[in-house]
């Protein structure tokens, strides 16, 4: 078997609501490549310096940095959501990140919306920092449905320079997963894997305990030499003790390793391998 380059992170959103200095110590205690660190209410995800030290200290490489734009981190880095992309951008090139993760705006954004796929271009091209933009879901009550993003959730309809792909959201969006990202074609460079049942809820389940493609699709990114990063983003809020939290967080870790290995051939000198 051939294992690819492709590096396989943790989200520290991946434990909450625990600590992100809980994600490091897990991430380095199961063998995981690095960190992709979700900035939200931790002070510690706010604080680069903080940040250096836990990456020095369990010696993980922050690999990504997902920027502040859940409805809970609306205050987090002020209220602005350009200073927040700023302020992302400029942690992940002090912790030598190559990676933003970045959401599109609410509908209720206005301005920040109608300025948004220009904007997010203009400052993709000031850096080697890639802002990936990620694909979201339509939020459903019953049987009514509401457009809470803008452009759209669907981010493949604009002219992005690279994606974000995540499975948990193209499950509760009923979409194809495998369609979504052939549109994304070589501009997908980040992928957030999780699963998902097509409930209206966002359930980031262990890949493997849904019905998306997960296992499929680390196999084709690694037919395609895929040169991004698969961060792990999933939901351990119901594991039963810190104890199973580890063993889901190993278990995903697993799952990702196996399907992103591929057959190789072995040749032998002066034969047919």
């Amino acid at each position: 078997m051939h294992v690819p380059d492709t590096k396989v992170a943790l989200s520290t959103a991946s434990v909450y609501p625990s600590t992100t200095a809980t994600a490091f110590e897990l991430a380095a205690r199961l063998g995981y490549d690095g960190v992709e660190v979700m900035v939200w209410n931790d002070p510690v995800s706010q604080d680069v310096e903080a940040l250096r030290r836990l990456s020095d200290a369990h010696r993980m490489p922050i690999l990504a940095v997902h920027a502040p734009c859940l409805l809970i981190t609306q205050r987090v880095w002020t209220t602005d959501p350009w200073t927040k992309l700023v302020r992302a951008r400029a942690a992940a090139e002090k912790l030598g990140a190559d990676t933003v993760v970045v959401h599109p705006p609410f509908r209720w954004q206005r301005q920040y919306a109608r300025e948004f796929v220009a904007g997010i271009g203009r400052m993709a091209g000031e850096t080697d920092v890639r802002f990936a933009v990620e694909n979201m879901y339509p939020w459903r009550y019953k049987d009514r449905e509401m457009l809470a993003y803008a452009p759209g959730w669907d981010v493949t309809e604009e002219e992005y320079r690279h994606f974000t792909v995540d499975l948990s959201h193209a499950a509760t969006s009923r979409v194809d997963a495998l369609e979504m990202v052939g549109r994304m074609g070589g501009r997908l460079a980040h992928v957030h894997l999780a699963d998902g049942s097509g409930s209206g809820k966002d359930e980031h389940l262990i890949p493997g305990r849904g019905t998306q493609p997960c296992a499929v699709l680390l196999e084709q990114l690694a037919r395609t030499g895929f040169d991004g990063h698969v961060v792990l983003e999933v939901n351990t809020r119901r594991s039963g003790s810190p104890a199973e939290r580890e063993a889901d967080l190993a278990e995903a870790l697993a799952f990702t390793r196996l399907h992103l290995a591929t057959p190789a051939r072995l040749h032998r000198p002066g034969g047919v391998g």
